[in-house]
């Protein structure tokens, strides 16, 4: 099928059905979890959604939002392209009222106008389309409910040095991302072991000596778990297609595709925004 139809890319969609199969968060502990989970959803007007609210995860990946937010609605439409989505209907079987669909988000199987929320975090970025991918979504909502998105950031609130690492990081993910699943799989863990590990506890020691840490590449990991730095180099490092977007452009994309009384957070990870269909 047209990947530009599909608004997809046959080959990352691939490397997320491998990378949820060997990091489907069963090392993840429910406290870790819990907490990455408020950093993301710190903006979410959940007060603003109806008693039987029934919304959508698009990209569930392995599920682990969906495990936390399925609690708090009627209903959840978890929807993933890859297999991944066969990981999550695994991690969260405890859950009668989710729904899953292994669709693009370009067709996504659910009515236009029917979803009260929606959320797509760590997902659009990874498409031919992203604004597209945005539209996409919001059509599937009711006017007047809540999209919460989540996109990588173009480094607009970091100093230029940023921006030369990820240019370096860049230029070798290019190589990573095209072998073969376990070669990757080994290398993505390395770099874990390697950068992501002592730098995260290096802006944890200065940290607690009083320091600001805020400009250390990689200080978000400071205090997260081994298992989710492993789980994101391989998401950074092995994922084929990836974008990144400044404030102001996630705010347009977010605007033309028809949200409003758009919010972002100021705490990391950048950039977390909501907004609600007009």
């Amino acid at each position: 099928m047209n990947k530009n139809v599909q608004n997809l890319d046959p080959s990352t969609v691939e490397s997320f059905g491998d990378e949820w199969s060997k990091y489907d968060q069963h090392g993840l502990s429910q406290k870790e979890g819990q907490h990455i989970f408020e950093e993301y959803f710190s903006i979410f007007p959940w007060d603003k959604l109806p008693s039987n609210a029934q919304g959508f995860d698009m990209g569930c990946g392995s599920g682990r939002w969906a495990k936390f937010v399925a609690p708090k609605v009627a209903k959840l439409n978890c929807i993933d392209p890859s297999k991944a989505i066969e990981v999550a209907k695994k991690n969260l079987t405890q859950f009668e009222n989710i729904n899953y669909i292994q669709a693009s988000v370009a067709s996504p199987q659910l009515a236009k106008n029917s979803q009260d929320f929606g959320y797509s975090l760590g997902v659009l970025h990874h498409i031919p389309n992203t604004e597209n991918g945005i539209k996409s979504c919001v059509d599937l909502l009711k006017p007047g409910a809540p999209f919460l998105i989540y996109l990588y950031y173009a480094f607009d609130n970091r100093p230029l040095l940023f921006k030369l690492i990820w240019k370096i990081s860049d230029f070798f993910r290019r190589f990573i991302c095209a072998l073969p699943s376990l070669p990757k799989l080994f290398i993505c863990k390395l770099i874990a072991m390697f950068i992501y590990f002592p730098l995260a506890k290096l802006s944890l020691v200065l940290e607690k000596l009083g320091l600001n840490v805020e400009n250390i590449p990689l200080c978000y990991y400071r205090n997260h778990s081994f298992y989710t730095m492993s789980t994101d180099a391989r998401d950074r490092f092995g994922t084929p297609l990836e974008k990144r977007f400044t404030k102001i452009q996630i705010e347009q994309m977010m605007k033309n595709s028809g949200l409003k009384n758009i919010k972002f957070s100021d705490h990391v990870p950048f950039w977390c925004a909501v907004g609600i269909k007009s």
